[in-house]
């Protein structure tokens, strides 16, 4: 990077800031809603919740369904996963 583009550039640098950090954070939580460990442990608490009776059968079956549908839903393609090929 040029002196002069380095500083034309500086404006930007904030914005160019809040962008990494937006990337980071979706990364970071597609990679929670995709985890196995995680699905793993909201399908346990559902689990418990049917037992202790705070929910119905019915519910519980709904959401075991909301937490594998998201699991097995695609991930969407980001930047990062460009740069992997």
């Amino acid at each position: 990077m040029g002196l002069l583009s380095g500083i034309a550039g500086l404006p930007l640098a904030p914005l160019r800031g809040v962008l990494a950090l937006g990337e980071l954070i979706r990364r970071r939580v597609d990679e929670e809603m995709h985890d196995p460990a995680s699905v793993r442990r909201e399908l346990e608490a559902v689990e418990r919740a049917r037992a202790d009776g705070e929910i119905s059968a019915e519910e519980e079956a709904e959401a075991q369904q909301q937490v594998l549908d998201r699991l097995t839903r695609a991930r969407p393609p980001g930047p990062s996963d460009e740069k992997r090929r």
